[in-house]
């Protein structure tokens, strides 16, 4: 149903693509398809690159590898990141509702400053498994949003059981896992330069971890399937979610099992980061669409109607990285001064990129655990939606995306 209705409160008139109110679509299918499942297609991308600028075009691994990041950093992972404030600090309403989070926010950078300079390894460490978890959260959250629209606007089934969501659960939690067991388990985990294993506990480094999670993660796959087939036989199979949900699983089983795991990850990232752009603004212009943007969060409202697009949403959380490059250029002017007593200097360029590493990953997490941390909370809200879905309402604008 496309409509078009003008806001009284913002005297803005919005038009907007299709919008699948009794279908199983978050938006519609294009739009779901395009921005949550089928954009998987960039995942490999960042991998590629790397091996072609690494293997064709002579560039040294760990030149080739820092270009990737950055460059991912930049177009879409910093951008996705930054996004999350949109929401929380220049939104009045949620500093509102948690005063404290916003306060308590301010440990996390001091944290990473500290172990960035202490301890790289147990820094990477702790955000490889945190990240994780929060890419994984972000795909319940998404599953939470099928199963929200379903239950209460399209019909009620087993689908939004709890059996149902215990075994959609178990395997999304489980699919990263195997394959990063297997590579724990042989003593080798690498990120970029950085071995893992050296903060992991010995006690994990044996087989029966591997062999744990993949019989944890098989048992989950079986009762994923079984589930899926019976709702299928009683028509109460939910597709778009179901598709996404296998896409999900076989892209992160098969992601820990590359090489070069630093450079896997980032498309991982990349298809985490677009999902995530795409829903915030899309929740964005729908708080747009019901003029609850201009007193609450002006800026946000500014840039919302600077386009009839989400570029204006996109440029101003890219600008806001230029905190985080501020922090990798006085933090790497910093480096230069250390010199770690852990660091291994007989192995080539060791010092150079642990320069590059402890800026890098500086200036990044300490935005990023406070994007993850407000997003613990934001991953509740399973009306997100819940405007778009009446034919009544002002609609969004014509992409949400």
């Amino acid at each position: 149903m496309a409509v078009a209705a003008t806001n009284p409160s913002t005297n803005l008139t919005y038009t907007n693509e299709p919008v699948d109110t009794k279908g199983l679509w978050l938006r519609n299918r294009r739009w779901d398809l395009m921005y949550i499942t089928f954009s998987a297609i960039v995942v490999p991308l960042p991998y590629i690159v790397y091996l072609i600028a690494h293997h064709f075009g002579g560039i040294e691994s760990d030149v080739a590898r820092n270009a990737v990041n950055a460059f991912v950093a930049i177009a879409v992972g910093g951008p996705h990141m930054m996004s999350t404030f949109l929401r929380t600090g220049l939104d009045t309403d949620f500093k509102q509702r948690y005063p404290m989070l916003l306060r308590s926010s301010v440990i996390i950078p001091i944290v990473v400053v500290s172990l960035a300079f202490l301890n790289l390894t147990l820094l990477l460490t702790v955000f490889f498994f945190w990240a994780a978890l929060h890419v994984l959260h972000q795909v319940t959250y998404i599953v939470e949003l099928y199963n929200h629209k379903e239950h209460h606007h399209v019909r009620r089934g087993s689908a939004v059981s709890l059996p149902a969501r215990l075994i959609d659960y178990g395997v999304i939690l489980t699919c990263l896992f195997p394959m990063a067991a297997y590579k724990i388990s042989q003593g080798s985990f690498d990120i970029g330069v950085n071995d893992l294993t050296r903060v992991i506990p010995v006690f994990f480094q044996q087989a029966w971890f591997f062999y744990v999670m993949a019989s944890v993660f098989a048992a989950a796959c079986i009762a994923f399937f079984a589930k899926s087939v019976l709702e299928y036989r009683n028509g109460l199979l939910n597709m778009p979610k179901t598709v996404f949900i296998l896409f999900t699983i076989v892209i992160a089983f098969i992601m820990p099992a590359l090489p070069n795991l630093d450079t896997a990850f980032q498309g991982l990232n990349t298809w985490h980061s677009f999902q995530y752009l795409a829903i915030t603004f899309y929740i964005i212009k729908i708080k747009q669409a019901y003029g609850q943007l201009d007193d609450k969060a002006p800026l946000v409202a500014r840039f919302s109607k600077s386009s009839k697009d989400s570029r204006g949403l996109y440029f101003l959380s890219a600008v806001m990285l230029l905190g985080s490059a501020f922090v990798f250029a006085i933090v790497y002017f910093i480096a230069h001064f250390v010199t770690p007593g852990y660091l291994d200097l007989s192995a080539p360029n060791a010092l150079t990129n642990w320069r590059f590493d402890v800026a890098y990953y500086t200036s990044i997490l300490s935005f990023l655990w406070i994007h993850y941390y407000h997003d613990h909370f934001l991953f509740t809200d399973f009306e997100a939606l819940e405007g778009a879905y009446y034919g009544d309402t002002p609609a969004v604008e014509k992409s949400a995306a």
